[in-house]
């Protein structure tokens, strides 16, 4: 999966969030000063040469559906990035947010209630 940039990822965000979509429809979700027409334009023929979006043509004008879901993209570009700068350990980049106080105590105790939900469940499934 190729890395997107930050101007396609934006695209992106509004695709999963609005598809099927085209790209005068997602250019009127964006903030003002909002890109040119022409440029969001390069930014889908772009998505769709890397493999994240299909298009059909309907009419005049070309409809967008994304090949990949937000949370395929989130997981495997977290898997990358803790690679990189955590040595691969889930565990070194918490450590590093709660030490770095960007993760408090009460976010820790409510991820492993989630953690120690979902490990429950998982047992009851192998019963």
């Amino acid at each position: 999966m190729e890395r997107l940039t930050a101007q396609e990822e934006e695209a992106m965000v509004q695709i999963w969030q609005h598809a099927p979509c085209i790209v005068r429809q997602v250019l009127s979700y964006y903030p003002d000063p909002k890109p040119p027409y022409t440029t969001l334009a390069s930014v889908f023929k772009n998505l769709e040469r890397k493999g994240y979006v299909e298009s059909r043509k309907t009419g005049i004008v070309f409809e967008y559906t994304p090949l990949i879901t937000m949370r395929q993209y989130q997981s495997a570009f977290l898997e990358q990035w803790v690679d990189t700068y955590f040595e691969g350990s889930y565990k070194k980049l918490l450590t590093f947010m709660a030490e770095d106080k960007r993760l408090a105590r009460k976010e820790i105790k409510e991820i492993y209630k989630q953690m120690d939900k979902e490990g429950k469940k998982s047992s009851k499934d192998k019963s």
